[in-house]
């Protein structure tokens, strides 16, 4: 779908932010940050609206939904079109949270970085100030894949700051996510000794990083997340023996005690104080992301927490399409009413 000249263009404002909380932080990623807004056609200072953050998925920032694309929208145009044709308008946040370890789960890990207070502490305060958005009761956070683990794990921990979630193909599920690939993973590490330190310096000396290699260095980067050793290259080390494949007991619980499926045991009270929970996901997703979504949302279900999930006939790449469910879902919700800008009528139809 290509931008309609006729739709109302609202604003893309570019902005930097330093940061306090990534000081120190045990990569050495940058603490100066560019950060983007979006603020719809017709928007002034003094009309205040709920506010959304994107969350990117793996290997890229959210800065990168404000990129031309060539055959569809950008997020921008896309809630050009949105708001155009009647969805309650809001702002959006789009920051940048991307790592040396290739993208972010957007939790706090002495192998990242606080991002989760980055987020929260720093980005949301900072965008509100600046915009006179959001606030209690109208914030909420959106992503897919990785950005969709950050809005699971956001909903789970900090339902005190955020009021709705929609998480769109979201990283959970974590044995039929992770354990196929680990096997795979090791193979590659074979021909370097088993080393990860030399595996990846060998993938980042190509002049392209693709195939095998891109699914195998995100794995890697999964154990700083989740389970990371600050002794080791870029704290990351494998859940497993690279040689016999034999699980470690002790390094794989500390995965799975960071998978949602997992984590809601004990934290159905952060989930029901939420004004409202979306998920979605493709009913063949190549990395098997469905199920782990299956059974998150039978969890929900059998701790009656109220939720939307839909499954669609597609995989996991290149669903953008489904923000058309999930932004307005999410902007309904924190919509205020009284707004003006949320009483005007549609231009035109999506």
């Amino acid at each position: 779908m290509r931008r309609d000249p006729d739709t109302p263009r609202g604003e893309l404002h570019r902005l930097q932010h330093k940061s306090k909380v990534l000081k120190g932080n045990s990569l050495g990623d940058p603490t100066d940050r560019d950060l983007n807004v979006w603020t719809p056609a017709g928007w002034n200072e003094k009309e205040s609206l709920p506010l959304l953050v994107d969350l990117k998925g793996y290997w890229s920032s959210a800065l990168a939904h404000a990129n031309w694309q060539p055959f569809g929208e950008n997020v921008p145009e896309r809630l050009d079109r949105l708001v155009a044709a009647g969805m309650p308008p809001v702002i959006v946040a789009f920051p940048d949270c991307f790592t040396k370890l290739y993208g972010n789960q957007y939790l706090n890990s002495l192998g990242s970085g606080r991002y989760a207070d980055y987020v929260c502490d720093e980005i949301v305060p900072f965008v509100e100030k600046q915009f006179h958005c959001g606030g209690d009761g109208r914030r909420g956070v959106f992503g897919k894949s990785s950005g969709g683990y950050g809005a699971a794990w956001h909903g789970l921990h900090r339902s005190d700051f955020w009021s709705a979630i929609a998480i769109n193909s979201g990283d959970m599920g974590f044995d039929a996510l992770f354990i196929p690939t680990l096997f795979e993973d090791c193979d590659l590490l074979a021909s370097h000794g088993y080393s990860i330190e030399k595996y990846v310096k060998h993938v980042e000396s190509k002049p392209k990083i693709g195939g095998k290699d891109t699914l195998c260095l995100m794995d890697l980067a999964m154990s700083a997340f989740y389970d990371p050793d600050l002794t080791q290259f870029r704290n990351m080390r494998l859940p497993l023996d690279p040689y016999t494949g034999e699980i470690i007991p002790e390094r794989w619980n500390n995965w799975l005690a960071h998978d949602p499926v997992n984590m809601l045991d004990g934290r159905e009270g952060e989930l029901r104080r939420l004004k409202a929970i979306w998920m979605d996901c493709g009913d063949h997703d190549q990395f098997r992301i469905h199920y782990g979504m299956r059974r998150f949302s039978k969890k929900l279900k059998a701790a009656r927490i109220a939720h939307t999930y839909e499954e669609y006939d597609d995989n996991h790449s290149d669903v953008d399409y489904r923000m058309d469910k999930f932004i307005p879902f999410l902007a309904r919700t924190l919509s205020d009413k009284t707004s003006p800008l949320a009483k005007r009528k549609p231009t035109r139809k999506a």
